[in-house]
């Protein structure tokens, strides 16, 4: 057993490069700080009355917060999985994600001839992604957070827009563009649509099902609900798709189109 354990730390040395451990060191290094603000959600607070569920829209203030500029890439997530073997393909618990994790990587260390380091790691859970944020002292952005970002004070509004509808209509099994290939928006940050679905911390708290009422479910399955009376703009259609997959996600999800960027309080 432990001669195992001391080739496999032997295996993981050799694969990784200077390029991967300079990749995770410059990820610290790499968050934008968004500026406190308020933006409308998506999603319209509903209320329950005895005539019927009304729908209205709510302004939510969001407190400065540190972001990753972009997703973190295979490069850095296999630097994550050497340092923390509980996160390797091959010794991943079933629980924390599910068969198809990391599936297209050669081995534990291996990338395999489709991955390119440069590009966003994908098939990852919701579990592994937070746990690599918590390895640098983040986590992953909540809902707020990222749409608040996004939005980046209605700045290029229909070009998100536009970008997202246009990856919509491009096959699944298209790779994901390199991180660097997207230009940032007004707050510094890049590749938020157009490139990859991104996990958020409380993807679960969409209004809707039990599951996102029931704190017991967070570590077991972490369902998200399935809707939503009303929404800001109706014929947003590249958001409403955006809130459709959060609430088709279990915690153990994996799929190619799905990777992560972590973010952090402001005085972190």
């Amino acid at each position: 057993m432990i001669m195992r354990l001391l080739l496999g730390g032997l295996a993981a040395a050799a694969v990784l490069t200077a390029a991967d451990a300079e990749a995770t060191r410059a990820a610290s290094d790499a968050m934008v700080l968004i500026p406190a603000g308020a933006y409308e959600p998506f999603l319209k607070e509903t209320k329950l009355t005895p005539s019927g569920a009304t729908a209205s829209r709510r302004t939510v203030d969001v407190a400065a917060f540190w972001m990753d500029r972009r997703a973190v890439t295979n490069a850095e997530f296999r630097t994550f999985v050497a340092r923390h073997p509980e996160w390797r393909r091959s010794q991943v618990k079933p629980i924390f994600a599910d068969q198809r994790y990391l599936a297209s990587w050669r081995s534990d260390f291996e990338l395999g001839a489709a991955v390119d380091a440069d590009r966003p790691v994908t098939e990852v859970s919701w579990f592994a992604a937070a746990a690599y944020c918590q390895s640098r002292g983040a986590d992953l952005p909540t809902i707020d957070q990222w749409e608040y970002a996004l939005e980046d004070q209605g700045r290029d509004r229909q070009g998100v827009r536009e970008r997202s509808l246009a990856w919509y209509a491009r096959p699944g099994t298209t790779k994901p563009e390199p991180i660097d290939s997207a230009a940032a928006n007004g707050y510094g940050v890049a590749g938020m649509v157009g490139t990859i679905w991104e996990w958020t911390l409380d993807f679960n708290s969409v209004p809707g099902g039990e599951e996102a009422r029931d704190p017991g479910a967070r570590n077991s399955a972490l369902f998200c609900g399935g809707g939503s009376i009303g929404a800001l703009d109706p014929t947003d259609y590249a958001t409403y798709l955006r809130f459709a997959l959060r609430a088709s996600l279990r915690a153990d999800f994996t799929t190619g189109t799905l990777g992560f960027r972590c973010a952090s309080g402001a005085g972190a």
